[in-house]
């Protein structure tokens, strides 16, 4: 039976969208002592260098250190309560959903979903204040061995692999046993893509942008007030037409972000009320003449 598509289907990205830091930098490197700058210099030697993934040169830094080794993935999520985050957040992920208190999206059960795909760890955010109003997260990941610490990384979440993730909001296929490239028809869709927006900061997540503006999503790039380079990279992102718009990293209301995320929202609403109301007419036969 064909979805109902009333979902509004908000995903972020988290680093430097959610947060003005990456967060290995409000955990994990202060836990170990290490110094950030340092830190991500040694991972671009390993990029550039020994042609490491991004991802696993940092997680290889990190699994180089007995004190991080002998962490369990519980103990990832207990430092999730150390995040910081841009103003208006987590309060935002609440307040977006009362936008919706209005009687047409009422009476088609129009509602919000909140998603954050991140190629940090994920054990972190699920320990975060962030996951109480979030469906899913997906993100990076480590295995433990059999003592119950960190050992292997078994997943890694680079830029290019967070795709796959929005096609598994779109289809429906949260759960990672689940084959995302199964053929699914789009009336089947869970979440359609005109029915999500993704939310990053820059280069980084243009493979995302891309996706979504091919497949006729809504795109919206945020930068740190306190960072020139940030904005001037959110504007080339405008300028090349990756992002529809852009906005400062502010969440509360009242804020440019918060009106740009309350616009989006509504316009989504409305069409999902008139796509259902346009398809109930049809679904009516006209009465024969007499």
């Amino acid at each position: 039976m064909p979805q109902t598509q009333n979902i509004i289907g908000l995903v972020y990205d988290f680093d430097k969208t959610l947060s003005p830091n990456s967060m290995q930098e409000d955990t994990v490197l202060p836990y170990l002592g290490l110094d950030s700058a340092k830190f991500w210099a040694e991972t671009d030697r390993l990029v550039a260098e020994d042609s490491y993934e991004a991802e696993l040169a940092w997680m290889q830094l990190l699994l180089e250190k007995e004190e991080f080794r002998n962490l369990s993935n519980q103990d990832l999520q207990h430092m999730g309560l150390k995040l910081k985050y841009y103003a208006g957040v987590p309060e935002i992920f609440k307040q977006l959903e009362e936008v919706l208190d209005r009687p047409a999206y009422r009476e088609y059960g129009v509602t919000i979903e909140h998603y954050i795909i991140t190629s940090g760890l994920r054990e972190i955010l699920e320990g975060s204040n962030l996951r109480p109003y979030v469906k899913s997260i997906f993100g990076s990941e480590i295995a433990e061995d059999s003592q119950g610490k960190l050992g292997f990384p078994k997943r890694a979440i680079s830029h290019t692999q967070k795709t796959q993730y929005l096609f598994r909001i779109n289809k429906g296929y949260l759960d990672l046993q689940t084959d995302v490239n199964d053929h699914v028809p789009r009336e089947d869709h869970r979440i359609p893509f005109q029915n999500m927006l993704y939310i990053g900061d820059g280069p980084t997540d243009v493979p995302c942008f891309a996706v979504m503006s091919q497949q006729e999503g809504h795109t919206l790039a945020v930068y740190d007030p306190a960072d020139n380079n940030s904005f001037a990279k959110c504007m080339q992102l405008r300028k090349a037409k990756r992002v529809e718009e852009i906005a400062e990293a502010n969440y509360q209301k009242g804020t440019h972000l918060w009106r740009l995320l309350e616009y989006v929202i509504t316009e989504i609403a409305d069409s999902i009320v008139q796509r259902r109301r346009d398809s109930q007419e049809a679904s009516i036969i006209a009465a024969p003449g007499h």
